[in-house]
């Protein structure tokens, strides 16, 4: 059974930092994929932030977060993602999801930003700014 688990999330004051951690788990190792970082605040719609091409590398940000946020992996195991969160303003705060969906071998384009590319959803952490 495919498994995501999100960790990392918490409350930092403006100007501040965080990193997010996304382990996912339940299928074969070599199998390449596309992790997605995503989130959404109360009425409104999930949108996406980061995406990384787990084989290639490649990565795409949103204007947003251009700059402040970083995506990356473990690449020792593939296994763990990370969304590292720089320089957190008011508006970044959210219930953040780390999202995957399974692409070719050797495929190396950026990924989609698009929720509904995406398979395999984690719990979501919560992340707010505050002063």
């Amino acid at each position: 059974e495919v498994q995501l688990v999100e960790s990392g999330g918490g409350l930092v004051q403006p100007g501040g930092s965080l990193r997010l951690s996304c382990e996912v788990s339940g299928f074969t190792r070599r199998r390449p994929y596309c992790m997605g970082w995503f989130r959404q605040t109360p009425g409104k719609e999930r949108e996406g932030v980061a995406s990384l091409n787990i084989g290639s590398g490649n990565t795409v940000f949103d204007d947003s977060v251009k700059g402040r946020f970083t995506i990356s992996q473990d690449n020792a195991n593939k296994r763990t993602a990370y969304l590292r969160m720089s320089g957190l303003k008011l508006e970044d705060t959210a219930v953040y999801y780390c999202a995957f969906y399974f692409i070719l071998p050797r495929w190396d384009g950026t990924c989609s930003l698009g929720r509904s590319e995406y398979d395999y959803w984690g719990q979501g952490a919560q992340v707010t700014t505050s002063s």
